[in-house]
């Protein structure tokens, strides 16, 4: 079936057109004829679907992944306050790995939202634009932070849903970039990068040594060593005649 191309480019047309206008469509009709099935027919571009990101989805390299977007609902409340994180023991998230340079927390564990990763991620592009390079986000906002109003009442919860956060432990990285340019390029978008994060940051290169807790594991230094007691435990009780010795005698108290 075929219809006329004027019909197809304006369905609706007026009353007051003259004999020589339907003339020119029939025309058209004859000249241009077009099927029903092409136009309803997608082109294959359209069927055609994007292929499966390779890289992680904290990257921000692709626009269909977005970090910020945080993907699971809602179904508790979590806890209020700056959470503790255990970081002993560990060196996970402690070196650069798909970069060449980082930014590494360097102080304590902290709360970080998710305005304040935006920011840190705006300084970095802004301070690169116009270079080649690649910005990867080591966190991920999914701690949920409720408020509630002033001097309320106890027994009210703990309020409406405020914005989401990332717990950061100490020597924990939060961004890393690799870029076809100067060292000091870097060093100056991760400065001004550290300076709208809270807290004291250091920056880090391919192949520093990792950090457990705070100690950084430099030659001669283990995972082992670090994890071992550091007073070496007694085995024997002291008997009661040495801790006697070690108390003072009655006889040389104070006047």
């Amino acid at each position: 079936m075929t219809v006329p191309w004027r019909a197809i480019a304006s369905p609706f047309r007026p009353s007051s057109w003259t004999s020589s206008c339907l003339a020119q469509s029939q025309w058209r009709a004859r000249t241009l004829p077009v099927t029903l099935g092409a136009l309803a027919t997608p082109s294959k571009r359209q069927t055609q679907q994007l292929p499966a990101s390779p890289h992680r989805t904290f990257t921000s390299t692709s626009s269909l992944y977005n970090w910020q977007n945080v993907k699971r609902k809602l179904r508790f409340k979590d806890p209020r306050g700056r959470p503790r994180v255990a970081t002993g023991g560990s060196t996970r998230g402690s070196t650069v790995i798909w970069g060449d340079y980082g930014l590494r927390m360097k102080d304590h564990g902290r709360r970080i939202s998710q305005a304040q990763l935006r920011n840190g991620e705006e300084v970095i592009r802004r301070r690169m634009r116009g270079l080649s390079y690649k910005l990867y986000l080591r966190v991920s906002c999914g701690v949920a932070v409720f408020t509630k109003g002033n001097e309320s009442r106890m027994g009210t919860g703990k309020g409406k849903f405020d914005y989401w956060c990332a717990r950061v432990p100490v020597s924990r990285l939060v961004f890393e970039i690799s870029a076809d340019c100067h060292e000091q390029v870097i060093r100056d978008a991760m400065r001004l990068a550290a300076n709208k994060l809270p807290g004291l940051y250091e920056f880090v290169k391919k192949g520093d040594p990792p950090v457990m807790g705070i100690t950084k594991m430099t030659t001669g230094v283990t995972a082992a060593d670090l994890m071992r007691p550091r007073k070496t435990p007694s085995v024997d009780k002291p008997s009661l005649d040495h801790t006697a010795k070690r108390l003072p005698s009655a006889s040389t108290g104070a006047p």
